[in-house]
């Protein structure tokens, strides 16, 4: 019973450092006086989180401070398309 209890919480404690990470990455919608820095893509994402979880990712890693995406699509695997935000 104590091992369950222990199992229990690390994985809420790893839990929340995921969580902390996630909140790093750039906001969804870009403030009012937001400069557009250009326009990422990214493809093959099997469900449209992972697709959103991949546009916030390359725009994190493009400096941005904000993205907005603009184009979603496909079938069995999926494409979109965001502006990137400063």
């Amino acid at each position: 019973m104590k091992n369950i209890k222990k199992f229990a919480t690390a994985l809420l404690l790893t839990g929340a450092a995921f969580t902390a990470t996630a909140a790093e990455q750039p906001a969804a919608q870009p403030a009012a006086n937001a400069q557009k820095m250009g326009v990422i893509s990214v493809s093959g994402a099997a469900s449209l989180s992972a697709l959103e979880d991949a546009l916030a990712s390359k725009a994190a890693a493009a400096g941005a401070s904000s993205y907005r995406i603009t184009s979603a699509g496909g079938q069995n695997k999926l494409h979109g398309t965001a502006e990137i935000f400063n």
